[in-house]
């Protein structure tokens, strides 16, 4: 390996160190460390003169300067006066001996053989290698979910749901309590390992801030925090769920929430739901638990009316069966008077609460808690230690400070001001220009359940559309069973601007027809 990069390299390694919003400095930090930990320099080789990098690069010297000086001080470079700055080799000594760079990928990882290695066929596995198909216990990838472009950001009309509409984003807000997170005291008590434990600042900000909107009130023990409220529901399954166990689901409902039950109990029931969401009869007689998602049911947007909901615990107290309440997206109701918390009507612990800090803020910040009983959270903790100890405790220590702040709550009224902006164009668009569909009114939340003509294939209107730009989401990912309708689909407005809704109701009824018309002579 050569000891000296071309400058045709170093430009080439540049580029691709460069990212939106870093600074030269960083950019050409991060060249340099790629360079080395990557041994493309060998150990000892001299890096170029400050002088003659910044020239290469077209930057000022002192960048460069400043960013060797921050390599020495971080054991990469060794500066040797009047001969300049050379690899520290120690920095690899760690390191276990590498293959050959045309044996690896980017991350060291082997690479498959190519079309030109052994005539172009590929080598038949080692028999010592384990049969990984014979020894899978489950198979979450073979389960139906819901399926989003991770380009979505590049498509004109995103009506997806669960992404955020990054000029939402309080970027200085959270930029400031982050800042605030990492003064010298923040950092020596968020950084040790918390073990079981979570941020108690955080704890008592969902406790004073977040809690009594929905009229919820709980003492400290009776929290927990998760990774998002997706992980609420893998913990309360690992721990409540086993084979025998018979478990109620929305119908249509929430693919994961279903998921994650169906990998614990093959005892799962349908529950068709209505108007007024979950129905209160008969068969929730035969469950231990009831997954429901009162305050805006997933998916078809529909919020259980309070009388509703006082039948349905007093029905959970005659069956003796338990009440999981997903209440996602209940903060972002269009209504001046919302209506409760199921778990705000709970008098004999019968409600386990889900509910998620981060859905309607940022949903990669993965931040969700669980309100039941003392000894279930205790026992919810001790489970969550096995798999992940904690949230990342930075995390919960700068949300702690958006609560207390005012930041969150502020947010959350610009956010439902926007939504029911959105909602209502929608809402105008859909009847103006797809009077061929029948919709659920928006009154919360960032998605429309859409039901088309009785022959549609939601899946084939939405392939054309994504081929127009177009995004939408198939609904028969919700419905239970081997055959559920194929005709309704949702549309988010949590990430497609204003003024690009109607357009993209436009666009999306004429594929809409294109699609109606090449299925009518096969229906024929």
């Amino acid at each position: 390996m050569s000891s000296r990069i071309s400058a045709a390299m170093w430009n080439q390694l540049f580029s691709v160190s460069a990212r939106a919003g870093m600074s030269l400095q960083s950019q050409i930090r991060q060249m340099l460390v790629s360079a080395i930990l990557d041994e493309r320099l060998m150990r000892g080789a001299a890096v170029p003169s400050s002088r003659e990098l910044a020239e290469g690069l077209g930057v000022a010297r002192n960048t460069v300067v400043l960013a060797y000086q921050q390599l020495v001080d971080e054991g990469y470079l060794i500066a040797r006066e009047r001969r300049g700055y050379f690899v520290n080799g120690d920095i690899l000594a760690p390191r276990v001996g590498s293959q050959s760079a045309s044996a690896r990928d980017g991350r060291g990882a082997a690479l498959a053989p190519t079309d030109d290695d052994a005539a172009g066929t590929i080598a038949p596995l080692d028999p010592s290698t384990p049969d990984w198909e014979g020894r899978y216990v489950v198979r979450p990838s073979a389960q139906r979910n819901i399926v989003k472009p991770i380009d979505w950001q590049q498509y004109q009309y995103p009506f997806i749901y669960g992404q955020f509409d990054p000029t939402m984003f309080p970027t200085a807000d959270w930029r400031e309590c982050c800042h605030k997170a990492l003064t010298v005291m923040e950092i020596r008590d968020w950084a040790p390992d918390m073990i079981a434990r979570d941020d108690e600042t955080l704890i008592q900000q969902i406790r004073t801030r977040v809690l009594p909107r929905r009229g919820v009130w709980a003492d400290a023990d009776e929290i927990v925090l998760t990774n998002g409220a997706q992980q609420a529901l893998y913990l309360l399954a690992d721990l409540l769920v086993g084979a025998r166990t018979t478990v109620g689901i929305e119908d249509p409902g929430y693919p994961d929430a279903r998921n994650i039950f169906a990998m614990r109990t093959p005892k799962l029931i349908g529950l068709p739901v209505d108007e007024h969401g979950l129905p209160v009869d008969d068969r929730l007689s035969q469950c231990d638990y009831v997954y429901v998602t009162p305050s805006h049911q997933c998916p078809t947007t529909t919020t259980m009316p309070l009388a509703h909901r006082e039948a349905l615990l007093r029905r959970a107290e005659a069956d003796d069966f338990v009440l999981i309440e997903d209440d996602y997206e209940s903060e972002n109701s269009y209504s001046d008077i919302p209506i409760p918390a199921l778990k705000s009507l709970d008098r004999s612990d019968r409600v386990i609460y889900i509910g998620s800090l981060s859905k309607s803020f940022a949903p990669g910040l993965r931040l969700g808690y669980i309100v039941a009983p003392a000894a279930l959270v205790n026992e919810l903790r001790a489970l969550r230690r096995l798999m992940i100890r904690h949230p990342s405790a930075f995390i919960q220590r700068s949300f702690s400070m958006f609560l207390a702040l005012g930041h969150h709550d502020a947010l959350l009224r610009r956010l439902a001001d926007t939504y029911a902006k959105r909602a209502e164009v929608l809402s105008a668009a859909l009847e103006t220009h797809l009077p061929e569909v029948s919709f659920v009114r928006v009154k919360g939340g960032a998605s429309c359940w859409v039901q088309g003509p009785a022959q549609l294939n939601a899946n084939v209107l939405a392939a054309r559309a994504k081929s127009r730009g177009i995004l939408i989401e198939p609904g028969d990912v919700f419905f239970m069973g081997d055959t559920p309708p194929r005709n309704m689909f949702r549309l988010g407005f949590s990430s497609i601007r204003l003024e690009h809704i109607e357009a993209g109701v436009v666009a999306l009824a004429e594929v809409l027809r294109e699609t109606m018309a090449e299925a009518a002579p096969a229906a024929g």
